[in-house]
């Protein structure tokens, strides 16, 4: 590692997320100035910040963000996110704590089997309907709807991205991830739903009032078009289907979100300008700032000296190194993004497996390293694309949620769910 490059990556990348985190800033403005004041000081190189998978964009997930935020856009001209708004709020009878666990059991529920940023962007403006009909602010059903995201994502393949780059590089298999993380995910799950009802106390206000001008409603009556509502689930179902068996059918996800977006546009021949003006244009932006701001952390060598730095100080002991996998990555993981975390950190991780005695300790490792990966993804509201997407919505629906709101809730999280993370592996790994 150079000592002046990556001190200079450090030292942008330190200032860009202070300025994030501060919020005096445009964070677009913040990244997009970070990203562009890398490039030019050459610690990416200027074809790479397009070109290379390692040290640049992510056009997989700019493209699968987007033509998700189609899909939502196209669905939502149909009413069934008011329908299903009035629906929850109807089964909840109102109360605030009820609604949440609906809400988030939803989330639980799909995020496994789409992924947790296609199973914010449906629930999100469901969540934001319910909210205003029942005069209960959204922030805090939003933050926790993206927590749980990010928490039962761990439990496939498919659920969480840095899942699909761990498990494309360790050879793990769709069955492996649900034999090894779908029992901590539906502990550390169940864990948030009771944590979830001490951390957002303090939002739970009833209003009586409000749930009586909703009890009554028709549900129904919400759905503006049943015809153009049916090709849009049976388009939802394909796309659903695909990011099931992109691993069998061999087709990126983001393949498979664009070609499910003209498809759904096709049949259904929504208004071009309504699900055009559904699409998070200033996300995807600061996306493409993000991916090149870590790119220069990877690029000038920090990301590599740290995983070195702690393979050289695990000494064989593996217990020690699985530890540092759950609680180092969860960490890191809260800073760089965890996505362009995992893709860097994987080849690290491999090296350190090659060394183990067997087999099994070595897949231990690499379930230690997913789990702190993703559950990173909550310790900071830039931590997981889900965390910038909702962040995204909420603000163009005018219930914004700053960066602190949703880091404080994230941390506590974050340190109960690693903890647990934690003690899984330990019992199930090594304590024997």
């Amino acid at each position: 590692m150079s000592a002046w490059p990556a001190l200079a990556a450090i030292v942008i990348f330190t200032v860009a997320f202070v300025f994030i985190a501060t919020e005096k800033i445009n964070r677009v403005a913040v990244v997009l100035g970070a990203a562009g004041l890398m490039a030019a000081l050459g610690l990416v190189p200027g074809s790479d910040v397009f070109y290379s998978h390692q040290a640049g964009i992510d056009w997989d997930v700019i493209f699968l963000l987007l033509g998700m935020m189609i899909i939502v856009g196209v669905i939502k001209q149909t009413g069934v996110f008011e329908f299903l708004a009035i629906w929850a709020a109807q089964r909840s009878q109102g109360r605030p704590y009820r609604l949440m666990v609906l809400l988030v059991v939803l989330t639980g529920v799909t995020s496994p089997f789409l992924d947790s940023v296609t199973t914010v962007m449906l629930v999100a403006p469901i969540t934001i309907s319910v909210c205003r009909r029942l005069g209960i602010p959204a922030a805090p059903y939003l933050i926790a709807e993206v927590l749980a995201a990010n928490i039962a994502g761990t439990a496939t393949l498919i659920g969480d991205p840095p899942n699909i780059i761990i498990g494309s590089r360790a050879g793990l298999s769709f069955n492996d991830f649900l034999w090894h993380m779908t029992p901590v995910a539906v502990l550390m799950f169940l864990a948030f739903l009771l944590l979830a009802r001490i951390m957002f106390r303090r939002s739970f206000v009833y209003r009586p009032e409000r749930f009586e001008a909703v009890r009554d409603m028709d549900a129904r009556a919400a759905i503006t078009d049943p015809k153009m509502l049916t090709r849009c689930l049976v388009v939802l179902t394909l796309v659903i289907a695909a990011f099931m068996l992109h691993t069998v059918i061999h087709v990126d996800v983001a393949v498979v979100a664009l070609l499910g977006a003209g498809l759904m546009i096709l049949v259904t021949r929504a208004d071009r300008a309504a699900y055009l003006g559904e699409v998070e244009w200033p996300t995807l932006v600061f996306f493409t700032g993000l991916f090149v701001m870590v790119a220069g952390l990877t690029e000038t060598g920090v990301i590599s000296w740290i995983g070195e730095w702690a393979s050289d100080a695990v000494d064989g002991n593996w217990f020690m190194a699985a530890t540092g996998l759950v609680f180092g990555s969860a960490v890191l993981g809260a800073f760089f993004d965890n996505i362009p975390y995992a893709a860097t950190m994987a080849p690290i991780v491999e090296g350190l497996v090659a060394g183990t005695p067997d087999p099994g300790t070595g897949q231990a490792l690499w379930w230690s390293f997913a789990l702190g990966a993703d559950l990173g993804g909550n310790g900071t509201a830039v931590a997981a694309s889900a965390n910038i997407v909702v962040l995204g919505i909420a603000a163009r629906s005018g219930e914004p949620i700053s960066f602190w709101q949703f880091t404080r809730y994230g941390i506590v999280t974050t340190v109960v769910t690693t903890v647990i993370a934690w003690a899984y592996v330990w019992l199930r790994y090594f304590a024997a």
